[in-house]
């Protein structure tokens, strides 16, 4: 698998993770808060291997490479506090540090696209960006309201559901950057080659 390829895929396993996470964060009443519990564990351990995924696809330092690094991180981090269970204070604090970090490296990878060249796929990264880190910011505040005995009403659900969205524009961007990034060179010959970009 070329790097493109392997970017292309890590941002749409993470932009599901997103979703499915959303899913297990929305308080539905018909379903049992376990299963939702396991579809927000699930969602994550998708995040954390489609951001890594990421990472890996880009061999050159660069914030992007950063920023999806930390996002992975962040969701390791959730993880562990999403397994030892939600109703201890270490455990709360486990999850507001995850996403808070999740938010840096999504702001980190937003930095990145500023110093790109403006196009459309760039101008998705941007907002896709943008949503990711406001998404896992308003989950951090949300439990840090609940650790507070502060009712934060659905601004976590809110905040899973802002993060999918932004994923998955960052996907749709990752998307037409991989099927746009190649370029053409003429042969010895005078005929031109397409060369695809790993």
């Amino acid at each position: 698998m070329g790097n493109e390829q392997k970017a292309t895929f890590g941002a749409w396993v993470a932009a599901t993770g997103t979703v499915i996470a959303a899913i297990g964060s929305t308080p539905i009443k018909r379903i049992p808060r376990e299963t939702l519990n396991s579809f927000n564990l699930i969602g994550n351990e998708l995040q954390a291997t489609g951001s890594a995924l990421s990472a890996d696809a880009i061999k050159e330092f660069t914030l992007t490479k950063v920023g999806n690094g930390l996002q992975a991180i962040g969701n390791v981090i959730v993880i562990a506090g999403i397994v030892r269970g939600y109703n201890d204070i270490i455990e709360q604090e486990l999850i507001i540090k995850g996403n808070l970090v999740q938010a840096l490296g999504a702001s980190t990878a937003l930095a990145d696209s500023f110093n790109e060249e403006h196009t459309v796929e760039e101008l998705f990264s941007i907002y896709g960006n943008l949503l990711k880190a406001i998404g896992n910011s308003l989950q951090a505040i949300a439990v840090i309201l609940e650790l507070n005995d502060r009712d934060s009403g659905n601004l976590y659900a809110i905040g899973s559901w802002i993060q999918a969205i932004g994923a998955i524009i960052s996907a749709l961007a990752q998307s037409k950057k991989s099927s746009t990034r190649c370029c053409f060179t003429y042969s010895h010959y005078g005929n031109i080659v397409r060369m695809d970009s790993q």
